[in-house]
């Protein structure tokens, strides 16, 4: 029999995770929310640690370089804002914590690839996931499909005024 907070946390955990290892280079699709307004934003980089990795607050630590300053994101496997990680490399490492790989740049920093099977690996079926994507895709045609209608709309109004002028016009040129 579980406990109750065994139970809680359970309830909290994604049903399937991506298996991603130290020294993965990984593609990360995280939704981020700005205002009112939200959207899915790509963070791309080299996986140096990995941490709690069966519990419901396991967490990997993404390392890129951007525009020559290095910048780590932590991102919590199992949060809901996490919409998708693909493993795009897998390399050949010997420690879960790659630290070193701080101090190096350029080719010091390459690591050696593996051959994996990539659809295998990141081939993961989370309903919820499906239909949050789903759902946004859906947001978005909405939005898109109200803005063209109040643009047809703003056109339309347009029309009939010029349609007015053009009638208001030819009635004073037949009166004169």
């Amino acid at each position: 029999m579980q406990s109750v907070v065994q139970a809680i946390e359970k309830s909290f955990k994604k049903s399937a995770v991506v298996n991603v290892r130290s020294g993965d280079t990984v593609r990360v699709h995280q939704k981020i929310r700005e205002g009112n307004k939200e959207r899915v934003q790509v963070f791309q980089g080299l996986v140096i640690r990995t941490d709690n990795k069966g519990g419901h607050l396991s967490r990997i630590t993404v390392r890129r370089i951007a525009s020559g300053v290095g910048v780590e994101k932590s991102f919590l496997l199992h949060n809901p804002l996490i919409l998708k990680v693909e493993v795009t490399k897998r390399s050949k490492v010997r420690r879960n914590y790659l630290s070193y790989m701080r101090e190096r740049t350029g080719k010091a920093a390459r690591l050696t690839g593996v051959a994996f099977d990539a659809q295998a690996v990141n081939t993961i079926h989370d309903t919820k996931a499906e239909e949050e994507e789903a759902k946004l895709a859906a947001e978005k045609a909405a939005t898109a499909e109200a803005e063209a209608a109040k643009k047809a709309e703003a056109e339309a109004e347009v029309e009939a005024k010029v349609a007015a002028v053009k009638q208001a016009h030819e009635q004073t040129e037949a009166k004169a």
